[in-house]
This record gives C-alpha cells, structure tokens and sequence, in this order.
C-alpha cells in the first residue's frame, strides 16, 4: 500500500475523504491536532482517491469539490503534518471492516490513536463505523475519537452534499460560510480562442474537469498562481458554455484587474465571491463587451464595497 511506502507510521490518524475541507472536516483534523499533542505524536491525515463516489455510483455530473493537491494543501493548512492518500479501488472497498483495521490502521499506518467524523463508514458495504473502530482499536490499547457534527447557525449539520448543491446553485456567499473560507477552483490556465483579447478583456480559462460546476453565471473572483507567496488579483469571471459564440464545453473564463501577463500552462486558483448575473446570449461582440464592462465594474463595486467574504458573516 501507498502508506508502507512512504514510510509514514506510528502517530494520530485522523481518516476520512474530506473533500472540500469544509468547517466539519477542520474539526475532525482540530481534534487529531489536540490528542497529538496531548500524546506528542504527528498527526496524520488519511484519505482515498478517487472519491468513492466515482467508483460506486452513475451520477456522471461532475462532483469534486477539491482535487488531490487542493486537498492536500488545505489539511496541511487545518493542521496535519502530512497527507497520506490511498487508492480507493474496488479490491480496496471489498475489504472487511475488520481487515481494514488490521491491515491499514493497525498494520500499514501503526496508529497510536484515531480520529473519525460522526458519520464516518469504512470497508466492504460501508459496514464499518465507530464501533468497529472501538472494537478493533482499544483492545490494543488505541483510542478512538469520534468528532460530532459540525452545524451552522441554524443548526443544520454542515456537509460536503451541501457544498455541493450551494455551488451548483451559484450561492457562493452560502458556500463560504460553510467553509470558513472562499470556495475555490483550481487547474491549469490553457489557451482559447483569445476572444477575451479582442474584447479588450484578455481571460485565463481553466476547465473544471471533475470538480463541481458552479451555476453557469458570472462571478466576482479573487485569483492567485498556485505558487509561494503568489499575488491575489480581484476580477471577473464567467463559467459556462460561451453561447454567443456556439460553444458547447463548459469552462471557467477569468478576466483579472490590472493584470497583463502570460500564464499558459501555470496552476491557478480562483475564488468564486459573488454571483453577479446569469449566462446570456448577446447579439454580437459589440453587446457582450458593453455587458462585460458592467460586470467588471459590478465585480469592482462589490470589493470596493466590503470584503467579498469574511469569517464573521
């Protein structure tokens, strides 16, 4: 397993797929983070790819919220030393819940204490949860900690079903908040048809792929180069099909504020900070600029206004 061979073993395992990193998932690494240090032990974030839900289920509209590095990045950033992944493959989720904790928690990982979710299920039929944890675990003198659900402020229990559907509403403010945090895209900048450049409003585009498609629309963004130290840029961005121009492949077109460099081929992140207007078909280029320019200066008007997003709204 990918575990024996990164030589990564002993300390706190916090498991689960933890896509989106959402405020529930930052409590489950909050509390692996606590019994590591009570017990001065690392702290180990467990997950699978791909999202079992690729493996077991037909729904074939696009589902991530977070690909592999992204993930990576934000359980680093909630506090795991590092990121361990495992290939979730059908041979791996025939497992028996009791093979999985002999084989990968006690075996492969040498766990000195595990962290789970509430509703965190593992092995063959999803029959393994807490108490299979428990049974397996303390026996050998491991503790396990089960995290409850992390709810909003109206008490609903924040998951990553409901990341989903907020973002495919478009209701990015909705999503931030249960985040903590901006909801973000991220992938490679490739090259267009450069339509952007003659409209006076040059545009990195970026296809999503896998990850979740926010409602076709235009956005107010915050973007940055997925490198160290990486300047934020505010600006505007359309995702969808480009119907003015008969386009059929959905992508994501950011256009950045005093910014005029090439960026082909680099790694990007873009974050999605207000629903500004729906996808529209114009009437020629001539249109669609005048509606561009509107847009940028909406998406102006709503940084200059206030932050886009904070952590108290």
């Amino acid at each position: 397993m990918i575990i024996e061979e990164t030589g990564v073993t002993g300390g706190v395992w916090a498991l689960g797929n933890f896509d989106g990193v959402h405020l529930g998932h930052q409590k489950v690494i909050e509390a692996a983070v606590h019994e590591g240090r009570r017990l001065a032990l690392p702290v180990h974030a467990l997950t699978f790819e791909p999202h079992p839900h690729a493996v077991f289920q037909k729904d074939e509209r696009p589902f991530l919220l977070t690909l592999p590095d992204a993930k990576r990045r934000l359980l680093l950033a909630a506090g795991a030393n590092d990121v361990v992944t495992l290939p979730f493959t059908p041979a791996f989720a025939a497992l028996a819940p009791d093979a999985f904790v002999k084989e990968v928690l006690l075996g492969a990982c040498q766990a000195a204490h595990v962290v789970v979710g509430f509703d965190f299920v593992f092995g063959q039929g999803r029959g393994g949860d807490e108490r299979t944890l428990r049974q397996g675990l303390e026996p050998q003198g491991i503790g396990v900690t089960s995290v409850p659900p992390e709810r909003d402020a109206g008490g609903e229990i924040i998951s990553s079903s409901r990341l989903r559907a907020a973002v495919r509403k478009g209701d990015v403010v909705a999503a931030a908040k249960l985040l903590g945090r901006p909801f973000a895209l991220s992938g490679v900048v490739q090259e267009g048809a450069r339509r952007g450049r003659t409209l006076g409003f040059p545009t990195a585009n970026i296809a999503l792929g896998a990850l979740v498609h926010p409602l076709p629309g235009v956005y107010a963004i915050k973007a940055r180069a997925l490198t160290d130290g990486a300047e934020t840029f505010c600006g505007v961005a359309n995702f969808g099909a480009r119907p003015t121009f008969g386009a059929s492949s959905e992508q994501l077109e950011a256009h950045l504020f005093d910014f005029n460099k090439d960026i082909y081929g680099q790694a990007w992140e873009v974050e999605l900070h207000r629903f500004l207007r729906p996808e529209m078909t114009f009437d020629g280029f001539a249109a669609l600029q005048a509606q561009i320019q509107k847009d940028a200066q909406t998406a102006q008007e709503v940084f200059l206004s206030r932050p886009a997003y904070t952590t108290s709204t």
